[in-house]
């Protein structure tokens, strides 16, 4: 609910100020003057705009933010305190986004609700456990599981990056090497069978055509390169549904153990934190960022609305994935199932990532030595030709 600030004064003529939490100012005017306070001014609290916070690194921020408050909460310091610390320890942008929230919780307003005013920095499933860790008193220990799962899943990210850049490093060299062969070498090789009237062998003649096209059209393949872009940005992007679901379709099922991993990890730390199943539910399935997994998990939540178990409820995942759920809540343990299902899934997704990465570095280096191979032949086999015309 909206936050207002309040000025007014007591029945003994003092001046009090403060922050009320109300649906609408009607209801927050009704609260103050069941308190006794007689109103001179009141208006709804403002939040910073998010559009102060471009140009901060969630990915490096957040797990920072989480490590420091966490630390300091459990240290004793108070909230406002370890706000101002951490504030001084940060960027300047940093600086003003760590300031606005402290400001926010000097007035009045819970961390939880003051983190609400940056979405794109703070998800939806984070805000929940602050949430959950405020209304329990445990805010100090959801910080640092939460502070956990962020630095787990940046180290993932730095994984995969790390595993990437070696066969994207060797592609772009291909591309390179490739270019200048067929833009440079080539067309002075050929240059010499045509002057001697050659009859041309047919992979020679193809590397002529591609040479001929690459010299010729070079501005036609920045063409190609920018409209690509362009429909990826504004075709792709824009319809996350097409593309969530053919990352689902992907052969050997590595991004699903990513997604699956993700969504049973969260749902274990807010039904830990004390969030409601369904809250629960809701807030995880957007965690998994993906679409069509979230729109699965609507209708889960649906179908426990109507008395259905967890377990049950789950249409579309592994059966490992729903026999595992339902062996916790027959026992009990589903917090503690949930999150060894999740580290089951995250070690098999690193294997899978793992394995992939074996096969296209070797794929790549297979690859540029059939074409280099073609290539030579390209120029050998004129050269053979014109040998058996000399002689």
């Amino acid at each position: 609910m909206p936050l207002f600030n309040y000025k007014g004064y007591k029945q003994d003529g003092s001046l009090v100020s403060g922050v009320v939490e109300a649906s609408g100012y009607n209801e927050a005017i009704l609260s103050l003057k069941e308190e006794g306070v007689f109103i001179s001014d009141i208006n709804q609290q403002l939040f910073p705009s998010h559009k102060r916070i471009s140009g901060i690194s969630q990915d490096r921020f957040v797990p920072f933010f989480t490590r420091n408050l966490a630390i300091l909460l459990s240290s004793g310091v108070t909230i406002v305190e370890a706000l101002q610390t951490i504030a001084l320890e940060s960027d300047t942008k940093e600086r003003q986004l760590v300031t606005s929230i402290k400001e926010s919780v000097s007035s009045g307003a819970p961390l939880w609700r003051s983190l609400e005013a940056f979405p794109d920095m703070f998800p939806e499933f984070y805000i929940g456990m602050i949430q959950a860790g405020e209304n329990s008193g445990s805010l100090d220990k959801v910080l640092m599981r939460l502070s956990d799962y962020l630095t787990s899943r940046a180290s993932l990210k730095e994984k995969v990056k790390n595993a990437l850049i070696y066969p994207i490093f060797m592609l772009c060299v291909s591309i390179v090497v490739l270019g200048f062969v067929f833009v440079f070498v080539i067309p002075k090789i050929t240059k010499i069978f045509k002057d001697t009237n050659t009859p041309l062998p047919l992979l020679t003649k193809a590397f002529v055509e591609i040479s001929s096209f690459m010299t010729n059209y070079w501005w036609l393949m920045f063409v190609v390169l920018i409209l690509v872009v362009f429909v990826f940005e504004r075709v792709l992007l824009k319809k996350k549904d097409l593309v969530d679901s053919w990352l689902l379709k992907l052969p050997g099922n590595i991004i699903q153990s990513l997604y699956y991993a993700r969504f049973a990890r969260i749902l274990s730390y807010l039904l830990e934190g004390g969030v409601s199943m369904l809250t629960a539910l809701k807030y995880s399935a957007r965690a998994t960022g993906n679409t069509f997994i979230e729109r699965t998990l609507q209708r889960t939540q649906e179908d426990i609305t109507e008395g259905m178990s967890l377990s049950n409820a789950l249409k579309g995942f592994p059966p490992i994935f729903i026999q595992l759920v339902a062996t916790g809540e027959k026992g009990g343990r589903l917090i503690e199932t949930l999150r060894q299902t999740a580290d089951i899934y995250e070690e098999e997704f690193n294997k899978r990532m793992s394995r992939l990465i074996s096969i296209i570095e070797p794929s790549m280096i297979i690859g540029m030595g059939i074409i280099v191979c073609l290539i030579v032949l390209s120029v050998l086999l004129p050269l053979l030709q014109m040998n058996q015309l000399i002689k």
